[in-house]
Formats: structure tokens, C-alpha cells, sequence
């Protein structure tokens, strides 16, 4: 009894001498009771030894054995951050600095190509006479005409009347557009009454305003910007109305909350949040501004007015001159699309970006 006593103290004292050992090597021949630990017991128990030991360390150990409910081991601090860092480096977008000579390359080169196919579709249709070369010129004969307006100190001239009215009109233009998209978006009866009477206007033809600007004002500026802005004005109010609506209301009840109402809501939470829808009405309000402002000048032509563009190229429509009238159509042309390159170009693409709606790569 004595020996058979002590052989069963030796054995179960095991476990408390060697911590390791139910987990590596148990003892076969030691009897189940109630004070044995089972394998799966031991186990966690190790497990739990080496995850204090690597979180100590800042090491992640893998032990590959299942987590129970009651022992379930909690993420290192060192794990977390990682996986941080990690999610962090997936929303971030690396920026390379290209070189200028390859960004300008890769800018211009494929307007220029759009260019000289356009101007060898036309020089073939001038060498194969499609139309009388009196009717239409080559492309050099064009130049020329343009060449014979610089050399005689005019075509400058010419350009910036058309820039001053259109530029000048447009600021009123904006002006106005601006505090009636306000009210139309905001004042709902208003928006109900005027609102379609807008894009009715919007979609009128400038030059249908040409013959009742001239029986109000004469022949005169103030018939050319009647009609600049009877043009843009709707074209800027509809683009802003567009960008309120699409305003996420917990913008507005934000700026409510913070004390943001009348002009102060309008200048730091309204016109903000509605910004690119704003700035695509502003856009549209140019080019509508430039189309009426042409049409303007077409038809009003008085010496004492000066000559713009238009007036130039009714000119060149009374002499029975296709150089001349193609080369104002072409300043006309290069004018507006310098215009939406220089100015407006940068500014949304700024905007889109600040937004988070355009990538810099």
C-alpha cells in the first residue's frame, strides 16, 4: 500500500515539475483522476503561456491550436497597428512627379495630331476642288488673310473688344445668375414659378434676343450685353440649382447646428457644398455668353460700336471673302477654347481634386 501510494504522488506531481510535459510527451501510465489534467487543458494552458511570452517579446506566435470561448487570445498592440499601417497604405495613392517634357508631350501631342488631320482632310478637299477654291480656300490662303491683319496692327484689336464685351458680360452675368439660383433653389414657390421658365430660356436661341435688344436699346453696347446676358444668365442659375440639389442634407443640418444660416449658411456651407455643379453652370454660362455675344456682333454693327469679332466676320461676309470669314470663325474658335484651357480647366480640375474626385498622377 505504501508503494503504491507513493508511485501515485510521484506521477501526478509530474505536471507541476515539467510545464511542457502534457503537452509534449504525457505520461501513458498515468491513471485518470480528478487531479490529472486532460490534454486539451494543457494545451490551452501552453498556448496561453506563449502568447504571454510573444506579446512581451512584440512577436506574433502562430501555436495553430483553436481559441475556446473562455481562453480566446486578444490581438498584440504591435498587430493592430500593422494592419493600420496596412489598410492606410491601400487608400493612399504614391505620386510620381513625371518629367515636364514627357507631361507636356503627353498634353499636347494628341490635340496637335486631332489638329493636323483636320487640316489635311482640308487641304485634300481644296486639291481635289470639292468647292471652287474661291468658296474654299487652302488652309494657306487662310493664314495669309490672318497674316495680312497682324502685319496691318488690327487683328489684336479685333480679338479684344470681343474678350473685353464677353468677359464683361459674364461678370454681370454671374452676378445675377448667382442670387437668382439662390432664390430658386432655396424659396420653393419661386422655384415652382420660374424654375421652368428658366430652362426655357435656357434652351432659346441668343439670337432670337438680338431683334428685341435693338428696338429697346438701338444700336448700341447695351444691346450686345442684353443679349450676352439673356444667354448665360439662365444657363448659370440652372447649373447652380443643379449643385444644391445635389447637396447631402446632413450638410445643411450641420451647418444649422454650428450657428451657419442666411448669407453666413450661403457663403460657408451652401456654396461650397454645391461647388462643381456651380462651376458646370459656370462653364456652360461662358460658352453660352460667347455664342450670344457673337451673335450679337453680327447683327449690331455701327462704326461708333468698334469692331469685335462678329463685326469681322460680317465683314468678310460683304466682300465675298472665304479667307477672311474662315479666319474669324478660326479666332472665334481659338478664343473660346483658350478660354475653357486657361481658365476653367484648372480651376475644376483644383476643385475635383480637393474633393477627392480627381487623382494628381
Amino acid at each position: 500500500m505504501a508503494s503504491t501510494e507513493t508511485t501515485t504522488s510521484s506521477t501526478t506531481g509530474k505536471p507541476d515539475d515539467d510545464p511542457t510535459g502534457p503537452a509534449t510527451a504525457p505520461d501513458a501510465e498515468a491513471p485518470a483522476g480528478p487531479a490529472a489534467d486532460s490534454p486539451a487543458e494543457a494545451a490551452a494552458g501552453a498556448t496561453a503561456e506563449l502568447d504571454t511570452t510573444a506579446a512581451a517579446a512584440g512577436t506574433t506566435v502562430s501555436t495553430g491550436t483553436p481559441a475556446t470561448a473562455a481562453g480566446e487570445s486578444r490581438p498584440a498592440a504591435g498587430d493592430l497597428a500593422g494592419l493600420e499601417a496596412g489598410l492606410d497604405a491601400l487608400d493612399s495613392t504614391v505620386v510620381s512627379r513625371q518629367p515636364w517634357l514627357r507631361t507636356l508631350l503627353s498634353k499636347a501631342f494628341p490635340p496637335l495630331i486631332a489638329i493636323v488631320i483636320v487640316l489635311g482632310l482640308w487641304q485634300l478637299a481644296y486639291h481635289f476642288q470639292l468647292k471652287p477654291h474661291y468658296l474654299l480656300p487652302s488652309p494657306l490662303d487662310v493664314f495669309r488673310s490672318l497674316q495680312q491683319k497682324w502685319l496691318e496692327g488690327t487683328l489684336l484689336s479685333f480679338v479684344w473688344t470681343s474678350v473685353s464685351r464677353g468677359a464683361l458680360g459674364f461678370l454681370a452675368s454671374v452676378a445675377i445668375g448667382t442670387v437668382l439660383g439662390l432664390i430658386v433653389a432655396r424659396v420653393k414657390p419661386v422655384r415652382a414659378a420660374i424654375g421652368p421658365i428658366l430652362s426655357g430660356l435656357q434652351s432659346l436661341p441668343s439670337v432670337a434676343w438680338v431683334p428685341a435688344a435693338i428696338i429697346w436699346f438701338g444700336l448700341s453696347d447695351a444691346t450686345i450685353y442684353a443679349v450676352v446676358l439673356l444667354g448665360a444668365v439662365p444657363s448659370i442659375a440652372n447649373g447652380l440649382v443643379s449643385g444644391v440639389d445635389q447637396i447631402s442634407p446632413l450638410y445643411l443640418r450641420a451647418g444649422r447646428t454650428v450657428g451657419a444660416t442666411g448669407l453666413a449658411g450661403v457663403r460657408h456651407v451652401l456654396l461650397p457644398a454645391a461647388l462643381p455643379g456651380y462651376l458646370a453652370g459656370l462653364k456652360q454660362g461662358w460658352a453660352f455668353s460667347w455664342r450670344s455675344l457673337m451673335a450679337a456682333e453680327l447683327i449690331v454693327n455701327a462704326p461708333d460700336l468698334g469692331t469685335g469679332l462678329g463685326q469681322l466676320l460680317e465683314q468678310g461676309r460683304e466682300l465675298q471673302d472665304m479667307s477672311w470669314v474662315l479666319g474669324a470663325i478660326l479666332l472665334i474658335l481659338i478664343v473660346g477654347i483658350g478660354i475653357e484651357l486657361l481658365i476653367f480647366a484648372p480651376i475644376e480640375r483644383r476643385v475635383l481634386r480637393s474633393r477627392g474626385l480627381l487623382v494628381k498622377s
